[in-house]
């Protein structure tokens, strides 16, 4: 075991998973001081057993315990499950009142991980605060990047897109070069007890025995969402009724309860919560060339400039998935994209990542103003 790391005290964010208590077993192996931290977020209302599929919360908490005693390193749970209910869970609730489709891992990490845990991090004089996010920090000369991992199958890259450069700085990846298998079979060599826990679920607050899924949570915090409306096709004929817009998303195909009068697929092509109404169409009506983004964020290198135009590569949906795109950078942390290509998938609400090869150069949230 390496020495020179013995005057170095990092925190790690555990969540209960096997990733980030990899992540600690790593930092105990480097030399680190180490300590780990674990967030509770939400009260599942019941203790969970081992197959559990969320995080930060109930036997999630106790696994991070049970890692952090194997490892022979202190523990804390922190109760952060107002700032998860005002921050992330609000936010989540909001948007699809809204018409959008949020992602609430995203802003978890930005207000959540990044933030208020980085805080309490360095409080306690942690040098830096480790997760179990597949994705690599790079350092070169002090000018820090954030790139996509080795393992392009689990790669994060996308959900931490709104990290500020100066936070990438107090950041540490350690799962970001090796791959999910390698990843189990550290955990298995080290015995950790979580070795073999299934992967969490996209959303962890939502639990996977509610027959209303992720609608319950938006319902309890907006019950004003629950009210019928109409379906529209795209030249505002009333075709249907729905009882609610959250239960829709742009690009949804299936349980719209409408059908077109020749039998083709129909699709959300758009969501007016103005006006409590969803429009459906055909597969083509969903081709988006250009739009806005809001909240943009840069981590490139270069200053940037309004008006100023970049050529680059998006990723619009958390599914690897990237196209050519011109960046035009706006007033007020607002941005214009414009695809080479059409995009049949582009929904308010989602981000839009910018990459040059496999490293983030900044990023924003579909907002509006969607257009061919």
């Amino acid at each position: 075991m390496s020495n020179n790391n013995a005057n170095k005290k990092v925190a790690v964010a555990m969540s209960g998973g096997v990733d980030s208590a990899v992540a600690a077993a790593m930092m105990v192996e480097q030399g680190y001081e180490v300590i780990g931290l674990t967030m509770q977020l939400y009260d599942t209302g019941a203790s969970k057993n081992s197959s559990s599929k969320t995080c930060c919360a109930g036997q999630d908490i106790y696994d991070a315990k049970r890692v952090s005693d194997k490892l022979g390193i202190p523990h804390y749970t922190l109760d952060y499950e107002k700032n998860f209910l005002d921050d992330v869970m609000k936010d989540f609730a909001n948007t699809y009142a809204e018409g959008k489709t949020p992602i609430p891992c995203i802003r978890c990490n930005q207000r959540m991980k990044f933030r208020d845990l980085l805080n309490t991090s360095m409080e306690l004089g942690a040098e830096m605060l480790v997760t179990g996010h597949y994705a690599e920090i790079r350092n070169n000369n002090g000018e820090v990047s954030l790139h996509r991992a080795r393992d392009m199958s689990k790669d994060q890259s996308y959900f931490l897109f709104a990290t500020p450069k100066n936070i990438l700085s107090k950041l540490k990846f350690p799962l970001g070069s090796v791959t999910k298998d390698m990843t189990r079979e550290y955990a298995k060599k080290f015995n950790l007890p979580v070795s073999d826990k299934p992967e969490s679920q996209d959303i962890c607050f939502v639990q996977s025995q509610s027959k209303k899924g992720y609608r319950e949570i938006v319902q309890k915090l907006r019950p004003d969402i629950m009210k019928s409306g109409h379906i529209l096709d795209i030249n505002g004929n009333i075709i249907g009724s729905h009882s609610g817009i959250d239960g829709f998303t742009i690009g949804q195909r299936r349980g719209l309860g409408v059908i077109s009068g020749d039998g083709t697929p129909l699709y959300v092509v758009k969501i007016d919560s103005k006006n409590n109404a969803v429009y459906v169409g055909k597969e083509k009506d969903l081709s988006i060339k250009s739009f806005d983004v809001s909240e943009f964020i840069w981590i490139g290198d270069e200053l940037l400039k309004n008006e100023e135009v970049i050529h680059a590569d998006v990723q619009l949906s958390s599914e690897y998935e990237i196209q050519k795109a011109n960046i035009t950078i706006l007033k007020n942390d607002q941005a214009k994209i414009t695809l080479e290509e059409p995009n049949y998938r582009v929904a308010p609400g989602q981000a839009c990542v910018i990459y040059l090869k496999d490293r983030i150069l900044g990023g924003g949230w579909i907002s509006g103003n969607l257009s061919m």
